[in-house]
């Protein structure tokens, strides 16, 4: 997710699995053994290092590989989070899942049935929060029950966020300052999977990449990445569009920004590694700077996340196709129905009870005019029994389709790999506190269910869990999104616009709201 909580989503289930009584089993990477704790059904190895720590003169700059250590190394805890504002499961003032944030945060969590050499589907997960904020030990993408019912290995890694990840020192101070710090670590940490995972029961030849909102633009930048190329065979780009990074002149215009924001200059650089990190968060946060979307075009003066650097990420995702050295990569990518919702809750709740006034001069500030008449006109039209209020998200929530759709289309012009849409379309019947209207399926809400993480809830959500994460893990197994309870899904191609439709009961829409596509068509 871009930012917030999940926990303002009311009626999700996100439990922690319960404790077994726990054995340890120990596995060996290339660097030293480690000890994993078996509970479950399966075998939790937490906190692995897959790069020396990046303190010191190492901040900013290319992770290196981890020391090598003798005996075995306990790997039984979550580790450290990047360093952030610390969450509601981070550090002493959290729920004691993880410890609080710090510098010191390059490690994985795996989740396997068994460290057995099984040769089983990896899937890799890049976590949320728009570069700045998230773990990959969070509970609501805990890999348990994934690695439990569907015979795969989840890995997921912490990497440097924001400031400490994403500053580009290298056209200021030289090559010796690495670009694009945090998708290198994620470079790394694909890297140690791909060089260690046989050893926890994973196929090193068959590894998805997958993530959600910052996650999924992760995940997009790595699929434009040459570098990941022999790293991965699939992936999922999931409610997030970048059609385009950041530039490298805009990357640097935010490092003079940051200088100037420390009252340092240039020459001032090779001290930037003596500042506190929590120095460096206070800056971070002391404009509007702070990440950049997962979707829409960046400003010329763009927040940390990744950019165009040409070298580590050499072009933009899909603004002008997608990349020629992932063409033969099969991919998903979709979003919820109801994405922008997420971003209203932890607000007041006056947005959700505006009238057709309210609708028009809230959307007034986007749109002016005859535009502004026309696509009231046409959400109208699409969708003539909903309620000014879901036409206001329905509206602010279409240009992120509007962008999947580009991402669907690009990769299907390659004629090598073929691309699976989907829309999360269930529709939650939580009512926002305060209010008569319900959720439906926000940003954020479909993190537990392909995780298999809903037990209890509203009325079609397990049954909704149920077919996602088993769709995902199908596309883990066999290179499509194949389960037993769904219909067939048929690859994306602009004559059929194909879309899975996410729900208690699943369906193929082919070119869903077309009416709204085609206004973007001309209005783009």
């Amino acid at each position: 997710m871009i930012g917030g909580s999940l926990s303002v989503i009311a009626g999700m289930s996100m439990p922690v699995p319960a404790l077994a009584s726990t054995r340890t089993t120990e596995a060996a990477t290339r660097y030293g053994r480690v000890r994993g704790r078996r509970e479950d059904g399966i075998v939790k190895f937490l906190g692995v290092p897959y790069a020396t720590p990046p303190l010191g003169e190492l901040r900013f700059k290319a992770p290196k590989p981890p020391r090598s250590w003798h005996g075995v190394r306990d790997a039984v805890s979550f580790p450290n989070p990047a360093f952030q504002v610390a969450g509601n499961e981070m550090g002493p003032n959290g729920n004691g899942r993880m410890p609080a944030p710090s510098e010191d945060c390059l490690y994985l969590n795996i989740w396997t049935p068994a460290a057995d050499r099984g040769r089983r589907p990896v899937m890799f997960y890049n976590h949320g929060g728009g570069y700045m904020i998230g773990s990959g030990s969070a509970t609501g993408q805990d890999g348990t029950h994934l690695a439990q019912l569907y015979d795969v290995v989840v890995v997921e890694s912490n990497h440097r966020l924001g400031l400490l990840g994403y500053l580009f020192l290298g056209d200021l101070a030289g090559r010796d300052y690495a670009a694009n710090q945090g998708m290198l670590d994620i470079l790394a940490a694909l890297r140690w999977t791909r060089e260690n995972i046989e050893n926890f029961g994973g196929d090193p030849d068959n590894i998805m990449v997958w993530g959600e909102s910052g996650g999924g633009a992760k995940t997009a930048a790595v699929y434009t990445m040459p570098a990941a190329v022999p790293l991965f065979r699939k992936a999922s780009i999931e409610s997030a569009a970048p059609l385009r990074f950041p530039t490298r002149e805009g990357a640097t215009a935010r490092a003079r920004r940051t200088l100037e924001l420390l009252g340092m200059t240039t020459s001032d650089i090779p001290r930037l590694h003596e500042i506190p990190a929590t120095r460096l968060l206070e800056i971070q946060q002391s404009e509007a700077a702070n990440g950049v979307a997962p979707w829409g075009d960046p400003g010329p003066l763009p927040g940390f996340g990744a950019f165009v650097d040409g070298h580590v990420i050499p072009r933009h995702p899909f603004a002008h196709g997608a990349a020629p050295f992932s063409a033969a990569k099969p991919l998903m990518c979709g979003t919820c129905r109801d994405e922008m919702v997420f971003f209203s809750l932890s607000g007041p709740p006056d947005i959700f009870r505006i009238d057709e006034a309210g609708l028009r001069r809230e959307l007034s500030t986007t749109y002016q005019g005859a535009e502004l008449d026309e696509i009231i006109d046409t959400f109208h039209k699409s969708r003539p029994d909903a309620t000014p209020a879901q036409l206001y998200f329905a509206i602010t929530t279409s240009p992120i389709w509007r962008d999947s759709i580009k991402i669907a289309e690009a990769k299907a012009a390659q004629h090598a790999a073929p691309v699976f849409m989907y829309q999360l379309a269930y529709k939650n019947p939580t009512l926002v506190p305060g209010t008569d209207f319900p959720i439906g399926s926000p940003h954020a809400s479909d993190i537990p269910l392909k995780f298999a993480n809903i037990t209890e809830g509203p009325p079609g959500q397990a049954a909704t869990a149920r077919h996602m994460s088993a769709l995902w893990a199908g596309f883990a197994h066999h290179d499509r999104p194949i389960a037993t309870d769904a219909p067939a899904w048929p690859a994306y191609t602009p004559k059929n616009r194909s879309t899975m439709w996410l729900d208690a009961d699943c369906k193929i829409v082919d070119d869903p709201d077309r009416a709204e596509r085609l206004f973007w068509k001309t209005h783009a």
